[in-house]
């Protein structure tokens, strides 16, 4: 649908490992930083929506995460709605949010997005991950990985035991798209290189330390062909956004507002191999909502939960022919210095992937590049920016897939 929705305030934490800080802090953080920039006060608040994938999991919070979260900074009697829609829980969140203003519900909605997802069992952690698949499907799933990676497995080596078991899944995508189009390995390094250059200008990246294309083939094979640094990591973090109407925008004033022109979601099915997938038919939706097409777009940051997983979407958004994706990355074209710069944050493979508020950081990092704030990332004359973000298996789909477009 097409919103009518302007984003007073952003806040986030650094994402990484916090083995003091659980939820509360960690959410009360991002809310507070989130107020503090949309100049309001708790009490401005009308509702919140807060997204989280797997607090029952990993710390046992179940059923009234938001509550717990917010109640920390005496945030309550407000409607406080939680979300849980797997790596897209953020970007639902904020779909949720910037859906009920634009209906004139609310003037002041909360979107926020939490994880705690690191633990010292990481067993707890990755159990997060098979979670967000048909779970019934899961051991055949597991022996059909086994089945076709026997070649280069080693002792221990297991599909959702030593690793996220959706690393196989990008795997496997990633050898079907080299096979169908010539992709390569380097041309995936060249990814997870460009992303760390722009975490390392990151202040609230994970990791901070740029890598070189060669660095990144060094790194330990995880499954074939992903080396370690094309693998988003697990951590922990917060990230918020206060939305508001254009009558509060003017009472805050706003003069110079980032506006959500649309944000359009879809859920995954079992399509035929050359139908559009979600990222398609949320991109195609939002493009005619908001009356642009990729050749508008100035920043985008995209869901690479893995290396290939960018490449894929660049062809899936448009911004590049089916099979074009190595090449646009090798062009230089998305690079902070290029055409189009996407994950000017690091992406989820830097800056990284506490899942819940993986979401609401795209939308963070494109506010402060449409507000011209990013410093050394900055996008120079950004105007039209994108987000893309989605989460869990159905059938042979993303289960959530959110296409958000916003425009200073």
């Amino acid at each position: 649908m097409k919103f009518n929705a302007i984003i007073a305030g952003v806040g986030m934490t650094r994402f990484m490992r916090y083995p003091d800080k659980g939820l509360k802090e960690l959410g009360a953080a991002a809310t507070q930083a989130a107020l503090v920039d949309a100049g309001i006060s708790l009490r401005d608040l009308q509702a919140a929506y807060v997204g989280n994938c797997a607090a029952g999991l990993v710390t046992g919070q179940e059923s009234i995460r938001g509550q717990v979260v917010l109640g920390t900074i005496g945030l309550g009697k407000i409607p406080i709605i939680n979300v849980e829609n797997a790596c897209a829980s953020g970007s639902t969140a904020f779909y949720q949010a910037c859906a009920m203003v634009t209906a004139g519900l609310h003037d002041v909605v909360l979107a926020l997005g939490v994880e705690k997802l690191s633990h010292p069992d990481k067993m707890k952690s990755f159990a997060a991950f098979t979670g967000a698949m048909d779970v019934d499907e899961l051991k055949s799933m597991i022996e059909k990985f086994a089945s076709t990676q026997k070649s280069e497995a080693k002792p221990g080596d297991s599909s959702g035991g030593d690793r996220s078991i959706f690393m196989d899944v990008y795997a496997a995508a990633a050898r079907a798209h080299m096979e169908r189009y010539g992709t390569t390995q380097e041309q995936f390094a060249m990814v997870a290189a460009k992303n760390s250059f722009h975490g390392s200008l990151n202040p609230n990246a994970q990791f901070q330390n740029a890598l070189s294309v060669e660095d990144v083939l060094r790194e330990r094979l995880i499954v074939a062909p992903l080396t370690r640094a094309m693998c988003s990591p697990i951590g922990d973090g917060a990230a918020a956004a206060v939305i508001v109407s254009e009558k509060k925008a003017r009472e805050l004033g706003i003069t110079k507002p980032v506006r959500v022109v649309t944000s359009v979601m879809h859920s995954g099915w079992n399509h035929a191999p050359d139908e559009p997938d979600t990222v398609e038919l949320c991109a195609s939706d939002a493009y005619s909502e908001a009356g642009v097409g990729p050749a508008d777009l100035n920043v985008v940051e995209l869901h690479d939960a893995s290396a290939p997983a960018e490449i894929m979407g660049y062809e899936a958004l448009g911004l590049c022919a089916k099979g074009d994706g190595g090449k646009l990355v090798e062009s230089g074209a998305t690079k902070l210095s290029g055409k189009l710069p996407v994950n000017t944050s690091g992406g989820l493979l830097r800056k990284g992937h506490p899942v819940g508020a993986t979401g609401l950081a795209q939308i963070h990092e494109l506010t402060l590049q449409l507000r011209g704030r990013a410093e050394k990332r900055q996008v120079a004359g950004a105007r039209i920016a994108l987000a893309q973000n989605g989460g869990g298996k159905s059938g042979n789909d993303a289960a959530a897939m959110v296409v958000t477009i916003l425009r200073s």
